[in-house]
């Protein structure tokens, strides 16, 4: 059974995004936004899915080491990673970078992984998971790519795609047990960990 909060506690995303921050808003729960000092440098020889998970759960804990003594609350923490053949795709930062990246993934499948911590201050236990969606690309040609990046700006978003926008028309195919991992933040699962955590959503304990 989950340790249960005698009252709703403070629930903190430990993010920076406002992509996370207005899924979270969706769940319909006060929350805090706290930015994490994390730097996000994959280490070497780390495979994507590590990448993602070591991140999720360093954010969420930097977060919970600043709460005042004696404070308890749930932090959320999340990191996506987009991946093919291998190699690590980050955020681009700016258009020419976007469209190398666009140009790289055009017909082809890319796996973007999802990692989730939920970080629970009161016994310092971390659930994490790593929540996996494939995308795959369709063959577009440069000007399309260039006229779409100009329209949408996506230079914040791992792969330059956001699927919740125009990007979506760059796609062929999104396969995943959650619609909302590829967005950056896996509601699926931040529900079932909240429920586990004991966290009052949607009234239970």
């Amino acid at each position: 059974m989950p340790d249960t909060f005698s009252r709703p506690p403070r629930l903190i995303l430990a993010s920076s995004s406002r992509y996370r921050r207005e899924l979270l808003e969706r769940l319909r729960v006060p929350f805090d936004v706290v930015v994490p000092a994390v730097d996000e440098t994959p280490q070497a020889g780390e495979t994507p899915e590590a990448t993602a998970l070591r991140l999720s759960e360093a954010k969420a804990r930097a977060v919970a080491a600043r709460l005042a003594e004696g404070e308890h609350a749930l932090v959320i923490g999340s990191d996506q990673v987009a991946t093919y053949d291998g190699l690590q795709i980050g955020k681009p930062g700016s258009h020419d970078k976007a469209l190398a990246q666009l140009q790289a993934m055009r017909g082809r499948e890319v796996l973007f992984h999802s990692a989730l911590c939920l970080f629970d201050s009161r016994n310092g236990r971390a659930q994490t998971l790593d929540v996996i969606t494939t995308v795959r690309f369709r063959n577009l040609s440069d000007a399309a790519l260039d006229a779409y990046l100009r329209a949408e700006t996506p230079y914040d978003v791992a792969g330059s795609a956001k699927s919740e926008g125009l990007g979506i028309a760059l796609l062929d195919a999104i396969e995943s047990d959650d619609p909302t991992a590829l967005v950056g933040l896996p509601l699926i699962a931040l529900s079932r960990m909240l429920l586990a955590a004991g966290f009052p959503l949607l009234g239970a304990q």
